[in-house]
């Protein structure tokens, strides 16, 4: 039955049969990071080619000689250094936002999508998107804004307390509340992106609505699916680092950069999966039946005779009828 597939199998499935995605978006993502990088990595040789701050991090990463680095007038403006990596960063992010729609559309597909088909979707929805992402991001910014307020306070109360564990405890449970509940608004969001694409909404608030009734009818299950991906994605974070520091040399750059960037790539799996989990979802609970026409009543033109009409008067009479005593 397709209400009883699993949303995480399911969504696992699409990202495995859509592999080329996740190898082209880990293509742009080092392409655009090149060339945001460029600024600080040319000041950086200036200096590092010619000093004894090489030392600290090529026999390792110090972070104290990086930020020393960062801030160092002869290395050149900070703001120079870092507003190519935030441009190029938006530029990532804008470029999320126009091909989703084509991944959203591959994965919904049971055959591999034509380039064609791919940027249509693409085309198709951009402008439907940037709406859908104004209003997300005026909604969640204000939700973020307040939970994270409301979180200062109760930091605050419990700085008062006596109970020295108080507060790590009231941090830690903050903010654990907060992930989870801006992941719901990631679902809610999620699914209206995947609702405009496959039902092709052009009308977007209608998708919002839609999202946001089977985000709360079915919350359990998709927030699992997406605390269960967060916590693969937090898994390949922690083993790329300790592989990074605990077994790779100091001066293995190659090794480093490889281990990097596999980790990189790694990490777009869960994004993609969670993709494949609204749109499991979607396909199973949010797509719209198929009524069949009622089948049409032929005429096939053959004559019925009429029944007989009923006799008038007494059929069987008695045989004493008509007799005289």
């Amino acid at each position: 039955m397709a209400h009883d597939r699993s949303l995480l199998g399911d969504g696992l499935g699409m990202v495995m049969r859509n592999k080329r995605y996740i190898f082209w978006f880990w293509l742009l993502n080092i392409t655009l990071a090149q060339f945001g990088a460029a600024a600080f990595r040319i000041n950086a040789h200036k200096l590092l080619d010619t000093s004894l701050y090489s030392g600290g991090l090529v026999r390792g990463f110090d972070l104290g000689i990086f930020i020393d680095l960062l801030v160092r007038p002869d290395t050149g403006q900070f703001g120079a250094m870092t507003l190519p990596a935030m441009f190029f960063a938006f530029v990532f992010f804008l470029a999320m936002t126009i091909f989703v729609p084509g991944v959203i559309a591959g994965f919904a597909s049971n055959y591999r999508l034509p380039r064609e088909d791919f940027f249509r979707a693409c085309g198709r929805n951009l402008w439907r998107f940037i709406r859908l992402l104004i209003i997300s991001g005026i909604i969640m910014g204000i939700a973020a804004g307040l939970l994270f307020t409301l979180h200062g306070v109760f930091e605050r109360q419990a700085e008062k307390s006596t109970n020295e564990m108080l507060l790590p405890y009231v941090r830690g449970i903050g903010l654990l509340i907060i992930f989870l509940i801006m992941s719901c608004f990631r679902i809610w969001f999620d699914l209206a992106e995947a609702d405009i694409v496959l039902s092709d909404q052009p009308a977007v608030r209608r998708s919002i609505a839609a999202a946001l009734r089977h985000t709360f009818r079915n919350l359990f299950r998709l927030l699992a699916g997406y605390v269960f991906t967060a916590i693969v994605a937090g898994l390949i974070l922690a083993a790329g680092i300790w592989t990074w520091v605990h077994v790779l040399a100091p001066q293995s750059l190659g090794a480093a950069f490889l281990i990097t960037q596999l980790t990189l790539f790694l990490l777009l799996i869960p994004r993609f999966w969670q993709r494949g989990i609204v749109v499991s979802y979607w396909q199973q609970k949010m797509i719209a039946p198929v009524v069949a026409p009622p089948a049409p009543v032929l005429d096939t033109g053959a004559f019925t005779a009429p029944a007989p009409a009923p006799p008038v008067g007494p059929t069987d009479p008695s045989p004493l009828a008509g007799a005289t005593s």
